[in-house]
């Protein structure tokens, strides 16, 4: 069981923490914080928000060893840094920013955006092309 915990009670986080496959490939969300006021106390699911400045003691009482930020970009370095001072070295950033971490911080990137332009890409190149041109009748029936 690999416990994580959510820094960011947003739309984002929230459907991560109720989301219920996690604990079928071995992860556990074990918390959420966040640190707007009127986000903290919430309940999402199981779990109750709690405030950013209780996320080290949440790492230590339940032996979190992956992030997950799912905060706005202005606030996921902050995130990041945070985590690392509370002892995780592995995280996953859903926040389109880069985050500038120790090396032994281990940081994966989930751009959404990104994996649709992708995607995209992949369904236009499956896509038949239009003929554009009027079809010249074959060689051998050209000359009559």
């Amino acid at each position: 069981d690999w416990p994580c915990v959510i820094v960011g009670a947003g739309n984002l986080g929230s459907a991560l923490a109720k989301f219920a496959g996690f604990s079928e490939r071995g992860f556990s969300v074990v918390a959420v914080v966040d640190t707007d006021p009127a986000k903290v106390g919430q309940r999402l699911g199981d779990l109750v928000v709690h405030h950013e400045d209780e996320l080290a003691a949440l790492v230590e009482a339940h032996s979190v060893v992956i992030g997950i930020i799912t905060t706005p970009p202005s606030a996921a370095q902050e995130a990041a840094e945070t985590l690392n001072r509370a002892g995780v070295n592995s995280i996953l950033n859903f926040a389109p920013t880069v985050l500038d971490v120790p090396p032994n911080v281990l940081v994966r990137d989930v751009d959404v955006a990104v994996e649709l332009q992708i995607l995209a890409f992949h369904e236009e190149r499956r896509q038949p092309e239009v003929e554009t041109s009027v079809t010249a009748p074959p060689a051998d029936r050209a000359a009559g």
